[in-house]
């Protein structure tokens, strides 16, 4: 066989020799009266995978070009032009043919092996079971009635929710607003998603921070919006970096993270959010403000949220009660001007026809009563406990092989290592070990870093855990 893969090409090879086969048999190349060449020849003769002829056969298949016998091998379909077969769609061409990208592979593996629950998980952000009040929610679906219809609610989600919402977020967030500028979300997630899919369109130019959880999701370039990335340090960003890249990209809107920063734990002070507010207003540029965390603040003091220091309408403010109840709820918001959240809701509806009326009782019950406020000062002490226990861990296995800032909030922190270490093997020998985390670049463009959460694990599983990965750092 003459012919070769070129490996240089962006296209994948068991796709080539896919094609270089169906061109085969429409030249005769590869007569119908012989068998095709076994899947052991070809991977030799070609020097590839096995795995690789074998995928390129199986869309041979999925085409009715080919058929697969056992005990005489691979042949040309008789009914090569499907007059009396029916054919199996090609499956893999319309995977990789869809505009909705997938995330990353070292992601996609990174919540696959957390399903292992005999791994130390330093990996998801998310609380572990026994910071959920549960007992208080218990009490809520066993001692009191259902408020409200099990069938569509209004397209913003629950009125009584969003009243308490507006309430809420008065109180805790100093932001004042009205329901009508509220639309409850299926977490803070789908919230970003309806905000890119609804106000920006493909080649608009947008800032994310560098690092950020953001930087690795698939939403901007499902869009076909252009990402520029803001650097962050341990004081957040530079606003007059913001400046700069808006004048040279012409921005056409900001994504934060202000407050405990994931992943770097960083909190923006308030002289330099008054600059982030003052250059959206001067350039009319919409800042979406994505506030998971503030309200666990280990030392209690309150930074005001940008939204509430808005006073031109410039701000989309996300939130959720993911990462401080209970991410099961799936009962996230958005916060902004009236028509941008119809417009939000709009489409939100045509997505899920709106959001669970069962959750948002439960949600709107617990947000209402004084077990809301005991739950937070107890959760802000327990993650202040577990984030002692993994700053102790880091200097006490690690000592000067690590540097890292100690975050007054949030669930993560952000490591630096300094020898230059393998990423995906140092995770690999890690998950061996029993431990995962997050590799740094997964979250931003800079190597040589990772993200530890320390809400997910006990204090001694904490402990064990960043011993472990002191271990796979000595053997690499």
């Amino acid at each position: 066989m003459d012919w070769r893969p070129d490996r240089t090409a962006k296209k994948a090879i068991y796709k080539q020799l896919a094609e270089y086969i169906e061109s085969g048999i429409a030249d005769g190349t590869f007569p119908p009266d012989k068998p095709l060449p076994s899947e052991r020849y070809l991977a030799k003769e070609l020097n590839v995978n096995r795995s690789t002829v074998v995928a390129a056969y199986d869309e041979l298949e999925a085409n009715g070009l080919i058929e697969r016998n056992r005990g005489s091998g691979t042949t040309i379909s008789k009914d090569i032009w499907g007059l009396a077969k029916k054919r199996i769609p090609s499956w893999n061409r319309y995977i990789e043919a869809g505009s909705f990208l997938p995330n990353l592979p070292v992601t996609q593996r990174i919540r696959n092996e957390t399903v292992d629950h005999k791994l130390i998980n330093l990996a998801s952000g998310e609380l572990s079971q026994d910071l959920f009040p549960m007992n208080f929610l218990r009490e809520i679906t066993s001692t009191r009635s259902f408020i409200g219809s099990l069938g569509y609610d209004h397209p913003q989600g629950s009125a009584i929710l969003r009243n308490t919402l507006t309430e809420h977020v008065n109180k805790y967030r100093g932001i004042e607003t009205n329901p009508s500028s509220i639309l409850i979300t299926s977490g803070a997630q789908q919230a970003l998603h309806l905000v890119v899919q609804c106000l920006l369109k493909p080649g608009d130019a947008v800032a994310i921070e560098d690092p950020s959880y953001t930087y690795n999701l698939p939403i901007f370039k499902s869009a076909g919006l252009k990402v520029y990335y803001l650097p962050v340090d341990q004081d957040g960003i530079n606003p007059e970096y913001l400046l700069s890249l808006y004048k040279k990209h012409r921005i056409r809107m900001i994504f934060l993270n202000p407050d405990y920063h994931n992943p770097t734990g960083s909190q923006l002070n308030e002289t330099q959010r008054k600059a982030i507010l003052e250059i959206s207003s001067e350039h009319g540029i919409p800042v979406v403000e994505d506030d998971p965390y503030s309200l666990t603040s280990f030392t209690g003091n309150k930074i005001p949220t940008l939204k509430s220091m808005d006073v031109h309408g410039n701000v989309l403010y996300i939130s959720s009660l993911s990462k401080i109840v209970a991410s099961g709820l799936r009962i996230g918001w958005i916060i902004g001007p009236k028509s941008v959240i119809e417009r939000l809701s709009d489409a939100k509806q045509q997505i899920d026809f709106g959001h669970s009326s069962f959750t948002q009782w439960i949600a709107n019950d617990f947000m209402e009563s004084s077990n809301f406020q005991s739950h937070i000062e107890k959760l802000r002490k327990e993650l202040e406990k577990r984030r002692n226990q993994i700053v102790t861990s880091l200097n006490f296995y690690l000592k000067d092989q690590v540097e890292f800032s100690i975050p007054e909030g949030g669930i993560h922190i952000w490591v630096k290592l300094k020898k230059d270490y393998n990423e995906m093997q140092l995770l690999e020998e890690s998950i061996k070990r029993g431990v995962i985390y997050v590799p740094g670049s997964t979250m931003g463009s800079k190597k040589g870093y990772v993200r530890f959460t320390f809400a997910r694990e006990d204090e001694k599983s904490i402990a064990e855990g960043i011993k472990r990965f002191a271990e796979a750092c000595q053997f690499l």
